[in-house]
């Protein structure tokens, strides 16, 4: 097939969706991939909801995700777990992806810290699931697009090149003794959690289900921590919390200095994603993804320049002992 996918291609494809009368809109967000929200309607009057996910091929050769297969299956993997959403259809032709519809509320920034609870026990139900057909590094994908930004000529915010040996510095840290690889997101951001419920109202959710599988791969878990609150923008006593809640007893200073650190190095690495974003895709016009750089680097440099990183440096490298991680 020549050309971008259509919605009418794509639903043409679901056996499910057959002589159904469909009505679709574009859903929010989506700054990579189209997501569109479909309506059916069965014979007996009822109408039914799902989610179409039409992947990009551009945005994992351009480095901005992993291989559309690797990311139907990874989908398919997630779901077993229960946390993410039911695949109903593949598609790798297009390639396209059918999913239920998850009711409730999505998330926003200013949420995540009220709901670290359902977050965090969401986030062991994804690691604990079956292992993905890949793996992901912070550290690798960090090289990686900034080679691309390097090739290409792209922009990268001011300073960021003068700092590289700081960065190079926390991921030979967190490479001395990392904990066990597990299923991870890797791009947890506050939209892709989705609260449980109707319409998701009524104080903090009781659970969350997490969608988006764009960047999954086996990975270090506290790097799933890392990169929550990054895009949360916690502060560290929020780190701390969070890790507290997800590691339970098991928690110890070392991981509380991973999840921070990680929190850093996902901000390093995706100020990158988006400069690679705005240099070579701007999938979604509407966005602004340079000034998503800017501000990324921004929190990453405040952390890079922060009195107490070497402090967390020496806990998580072990340096004169090995530092307690959970079995």
């Amino acid at each position: 097939m020549t050309g971008p996918t259509t919605v009418d291609d794509a639903l043409a494809g679901v056996p499910l969706l057959a002589g159904r009368p469909v009505r679709w809109s574009r859903m929010p967000g989506g700054l990579s991939h189209r997501v569109y929200r479909v309506d059916a309607v069965d014979d007996d009057g009822v109408r039914e909801s799902y989610v179409l996910r039409i992947l990009e091929p551009a945005v994992s050769e351009a480095g901005l995700g992993i291989p559309p297969g690797q990311e139907l299956d990874n989908t398919r993997l997630a779901a077993e777990s229960g946390v993410g959403a039911r695949v109903l259809a593949v598609l790798p032709e297009l390639p396209a992806l059918l999913l239920e519809y998850l009711p409730g509320r999505t998330l926003g920034p200013g949420d995540v810290a009220g709901a670290i609870g359902p977050i965090a026990s969401a986030c062991r139900r994804l690691h604990a699931g079956p292992a993905f057909g890949n793996d992901f590094d912070i550290g690798r994908k960090r090289a990686e697009l900034l080679g691309i930004c390097e090739r290409h000529g792209l922009a990268v915010p001011a300073g960021y090149r003068a700092a590289s040996s700081t960065v190079d510095e926390v991921i030979r840290a967190l490479a001395a003794w990392p904990p066990p690889s597990v299923p991870c997101h890797n791009d947890l951001l506050a939209e892709n959690f989705i609260a449980d419920g109707p319409d998701g109202a009524g104080g903090p959710p009781t659970g969350v289900r997490i969608v988006d599988y764009q960047l999954s791969g086996n990975n270090d878990p506290t790097f799933d921590l890392g990169d929550i609150a990054a895009e949360a923008d916690f502060e560290p006593d929020q780190c701390a919390a969070l890790t507290a809640v997800y590691f339970g007893p098991d928690r110890t200073e070392a991981l509380v200095a991973r999840v921070r650190l990680n929190l850093l190095l996902s901000n390093a690495t995706w100020t990158l994603w988006f400069s690679v974003h705005h240099g070579l895709l701007r999938s979604s016009p509407a966005f602004d993804y340079q000034s998503e750089a800017e501000d990324k680097w921004r929190q990453a440099s405040r952390d890079l320049n922060a009195p107490g990183l070497g402090a967390l440096i020496d806990a998580v490298a072990g340096r004169g002992r090995r530092p307690a991680l959970p079995s």
